[in-house]
């Protein structure tokens, strides 16, 4: 194997945890912790001990993980593109030290080849042991969690993983790169435009230029520009489970609303399945850090909300699915509503609970078309963050997502611009980030500024800004346009179906029942619109595709949260408290349903 992980002066005697710690790859960010005697053996309880000698292959790049290791004795290397001319070490680990990142966790194929270099013993404990004993012990669970989510990122920056070779100016090439990018997959993106690997690569596949976007896993597998399904289903992301597709709540979006709601569904006992479009998380799953959520002090990454929210719904039972873009909703003659995909599919439900959110706005200016997904982003992630270590950047904006964002780049750009229309921050910006931008010595805030027109060919290289109070022009060199400004929903598959109000977001409660086409749905049962409660009985809305909702992670998760109350209230039951994974239908001994009783007015 290359790499550079040799010790130095030869080898350490196997097994010596001390010893070891002079040639394996040291801790960053904790993503390589090495576990206590303790923690080991409360593992050891769920699991069985494994000789191993030298060039065992514990996991495969490609394959499905499905084990947890643990380091007992000798030592195990990472190693990407195992047993090629491009084989390389990522990592070693010796004793103390377990192998795996957030594929695994997950049951998502490896980007990566474990292997042993000195024998040895592991611990092998079973996937479902592993997913019991994060979600039961918090210790071990924080400690198994974070450095997964850090080996995520890190195999991310290394642009490890399969690759996406196409033009800059490939719409397709674009739509491949934002869903690996959402979906946190390990990529390298390789530009036909400007990249030599991409001609070469192009030969040894016998492939032509008209033929991409491609994608290129191990040099085994090539996708010809793949559907979003076709490249999740490549790397294990969850589909739709075969068979019968009907259960008690549908959950559409899994942003902290949906992803809150499949929490508490599942949790009380109702069958539930989450579908999402594009990725887990929505905004929020973007945001570099989001400091101001309750019992996160030092704030908390949207990646790792997102992760921790994806794994407690798993824990209860709840199904996500995803691509799957929602293109209709109709009732059915048994009480069940039927949502149909662009895909062909369908699941019906008892309740479906809307939780789109919503996406930015596309900056409508001359230019940007052309460097969209290459110089133009709509969110701020690592992967966006590493193209600005020597540029100045500039962020469109006033609210917190474009305050999280430039403190963000801050860190990575020399400078950051940011770019507000308005007369101040303070309107739609929480004071915390505001008092932040101000005091970063990077961050330049330009009030009352707009953009014109981007300028560059095949990169950007100037924005041309106005002050919308003199019509002076100035020109900013730039090499990376961030761009926040507002949301809309996508609910145009609603339309005609459920009343929505002018600027497509759905109403609820009062405002819904009084645009309904048919008012005496309402009369029929004997009840009002309950507040998250769309114009058709059963269908919820909540977090920020609902009409009138506060944008924010906490508000959007309560709503969630609460919607599943006036789920039960609508299905005619009570949550038995305790139950997962199956109806919670719950009655007295003459068969009647019991209604929990209203906690207060205002959720009536």
């Amino acid at each position: 194997m290359s790499g550079d992980q040799s010790p130095p002066g030869g080898e350490p005697l196997p097994g010596k945890a001390d010893e070891a710690a002079f040639w394996e790859t040291p801790d960053i960010y904790g993503a390589y912790p090495r576990l206590t005697e303790d923690q080991i053996a409360r593992l050891a309880e769920h699991g069985q001990r494994r000789t191993m000698a030298p060039n065992d292959v514990l996991i495969r790049e490609g394959e499905r993980c499905e084990t947890f290791f643990v380091v007992l004795s000798g030592t195990v290397a990472v190693v990407e593109d195992y047993g090629t001319p491009e084989e390389h070490v990522l990592r070693v680990h010796g004793p103390g030290r377990f192998i795996g990142e957030l594929g695994l966790l997950y049951g998502q194929v490896a980007f990566y080849t474990a292997v042993a270099r000195d024998p040895g013993e592991v611990l092998v404990v079973s996937l479902d042991q592993l997913r019991h004993l994060v979600s039961q012990d918090p210790t071990i669970g924080d400690i198994v969690l974070r450095a997964c989510l850090c080996r995520r990122a890190l195999l991310v920056g290394q642009g490890a993983g399969f690759r996406i070779i196409g033009s800059r100016y490939s719409p397709d090439t674009r739509r491949l790169r934002e869903f690996a990018v959402r979906n946190r997959l390990p990529h390298r993106w390789i530009d036909l435009e400007t990249d030599e690997e991409a001609e070469e690569l192009l030969r040894r596949f016998g492939v032509g230029p008209a033929e991409t976007p491609l994608v290129i896993w191990r040099d085994t597998t090539l996708l010809r520009n793949p559907s979003n399904a076709e490249l999740a289903r490549l790397i294990g992301l969850p589909s739709l489970p075969a068979g019968n597709r009907h259960g008690d709540v549908l959950i559409v979006g899994s942003g902290p609303a949906g992803l809150a709601a499949a929490v508490y569904a599942a949790s009380e006992g109702l069958s539930t399945t989450v579908v999402e479009a594009m990725a887990t998380g929505g905004q929020a799953g973007t945001s570099s850090r989001i400091e101001n959520l309750l019992g996160f002090p030092s704030g908390i990454s949207g990646a790792e909300l997102t992760e921790r929210a994806v794994l407690q719904a798993d824990k209860f039972g709840a199904r996500i699915s995803l691509p799957l873009e929602a293109t209709g909703l109709h009732p059915k003659d048994d009480d069940h509503y039927v949502v149909a995909f662009a895909d062909g599919s369908e699941v019906a439900a008892r309740a479906v609970v809307l939780a789109m959110g919503a996406r930015y706005r596309r900056l409508q200016v001359p230019g940007i078309e052309r460097l969209e997904g290459t110089s133009v982003h709509y969110s701020a992630t690592v992967y966006e963050a590493q193209q600005c270590r020597s540029d100045p950047v500039a962020v469109v904006g006033g609210g917190n997502s474009a305050g999280q964002a430039v403190l963000f780049l801050a860190g990575y750009a020399p400078k950051v611009h940011l770019l507000v229309r308005g007369a101040g921050l303070e309107a739609n910006m929480s004071r915390y980030l505001v008092d932040q931008v101000e005091r970063h010595p990077r961050v330049e805030v330009m009030l009352h500024t707009e953009v014109t027109e981007v300028i560059g060919q095949e990169v950007l290289e100037e924005l041309d800004v106005v002050d919308n109070r003199t019509g002076g022009h100035r020109r900013l060199a730039v090499r990376s346009l961030f761009v926040f400004t507002g949301a809309e929903p996508h609910t145009e598959w609603l339309a005609g179906n459920l009343a929505l109000d002018s600027r497509g977001f759905v109403l609820t409660g009062p405002e819904a029942q009084e645009a309904c086409a048919s008012p005496e749905v309402w009369h029929g049962r004997g009840r009002s619109c309950m507040t998250l409660e769309a114009s058709l009985p059963g269908v919820f809305a909540v977090g920020d595709v609902r009409s009138g909702s506060v944008k924010r992670v906490a508000s959007a998760a309560g709503e969630g949260a609460m919607a599943i109350h006036f789920v039960h209230r609508h299905l005619g039951h009570s949550a038995v408290p305790g139950t997962t994974g199956t109806s919670a239908v719950a009655g007295h001994s003459d068969g009647s349903p019991r209604i929990r009783h209203k906690e207060s007015a205002w959720l009536a």
